[in-house]
């Protein structure tokens, strides 16, 4: 199963990599144009000239087209049929556990597809922040109430009902605030990008250890279309992915992250293999942490885009655009590399892991503070 979920990143990037192309020239006969802001005028977006922001449609089909063909295959071609599909056999035996994720897995297409029109109706005309917010709330209550989207099960069984409530709270507000985090973060060419594609490629590596293949697919589809998509996005940009796609990669990486089964050695699930996900992603936490600090510091609303991002910052520097975008991607495979075996590890070979994790991020805000020795 390993290669076929290898053989999912490669067919997303072959769905992904056209599509884009095809969505530069259409995002400029359509006029889905993202003008830079005036100058002095504060605003994040900088870039040199009007760049299309028709680049999420691309990573969405590209998750969604060869999902939808798996769940559909899945029902449509009898299991025992399988067996006579060469490299394919190896499929049947894992057809049981498919179809009992069927209806996860259309419900996270209906999640992904409604966070999707949301996010290019807002690329069009932009909408409110509270609306937005509400959108995402309710997608977020609906994976979680009716698709199984939680974490922390283990509060569901002592504590009966309170248990449930506290694990869907928990859970809509992960899926919230990552899905926040991942738009945040889309201020430079290749940084959401390039940023989720080193998560997403660390969550597969997990899931395939512990052999999750369902949760391994989704992540490999996931890698696929945005290395399809970061061709034409890494700077200087051709396209961007815009909300319609940063809106769509925040919300599966919360998906991915919840449904990620969390076991160690011993097969048990700790406490200590939930530290995977906020090491996995620490710096688009750190990014949306920071940010929103620094503006109800400032006085002003965490939903008015600015340039107070990590990103802009590095810059301030005196980093290139380019530069601080490969930081940051670097920062997040250090942290992230230890998530993938955080499962496998001791309790306080975990927090070692996670003090890693912190010490690194502790790092970057004294260095962020340090000032130039001319000033």
């Amino acid at each position: 199963m390993i290669w076929i979920c290898l053989a999912l990143l490669v067919l997303a990037f072959s769905l992904s990599l056209p599509l884009t192309g095809y969505l530069i020239h259409a995002g400029r006969r359509w006029g889905q144009l993202d003008a830079p802001d005036a100058p002095g005028s504060g605003g994040r977006k900088n870039h040199a000239h009007a760049t299309p922001n028709t680049g999420g449609i691309g990573i969405f089909l590209g998750v969604a087209i060869p999902l939808t063909a798996i769940l559909a295959a899945t029902w449509l071609i009898p299991q025992d049929s399988w067996a006579l599909m060469g490299p394919l056999s190896v499929v049947g035996e894992h057809i049981p556990g498919l179809r009992q994720q069927t209806p996860a897995g259309l419900g996270v297409l209906v999640a992904l597809t409604a966070m999707h029109i949301l996010g290019l109706i807002d690329d069009r005309k932009r909408l409110g922040p509270f609306l937005k917010l509400g959108v995402q709330l309710g997608v977020a209550l609906f994976l979680a109430i009716f698709c199984d989207v939680r974490v922390l099960h283990l509060l569901e069984e002592p504590w009966g009902v309170a248990g449930l409530m506290a694990s869907v709270v928990i859970s809509v507000l992960w899926m919230v605030v990552i899905t926040n985090a991942m738009n945040f973060l889309d201020n430079m060419d290749g940084l959401t990008g390039g940023v989720a594609a080193i998560i997403a490629s660390l969550f597969l590596g997990a899931t395939l250890i512990h052999g999750q293949w369902f949760i391994a697919a989704m992540a490999a589809l996931l890698v696929g279309s945005l290395i399809g998509f970061l061709y034409y996005n890494f700077p200087p940009a051709k396209v961007f992915m815009g909300d319609g796609g940063s809106l769509v990669v925040g919300l599966l990486l919360a998906i991915i992250s919840i449904r990620t089964t969390y076991l160690t050695g011993d097969g048990q699930a700790h406490w200590h293999a939930l530290l995977m996900p906020l090491v996995m992603l620490a710096v688009p936490l750190y990014d949306f942490t920071s940010v929103t600090v620094i503006r109800i510091a400032q006085g002003r609303s965490p939903f008015v885009g600015d340039q107070s991002h990590f990103s802009h910052r590095l810059v301030r520097k005196g980093l290139s655009r380019r530069t601080a975008v490969l930081v940051i991607w670097l920062c997040t495979l250090a942290t992230g590399l230890s998530g993938v075996m955080l499962g496998s590890l001791s309790p306080w070979q975990a927090l070692l892991a996670g003090g890693q994790t912190l010490a690194i991020l502790a790092l970057l805000a004294m260095l962020e503070r340090t000032k130039p020795a001319a000033e």
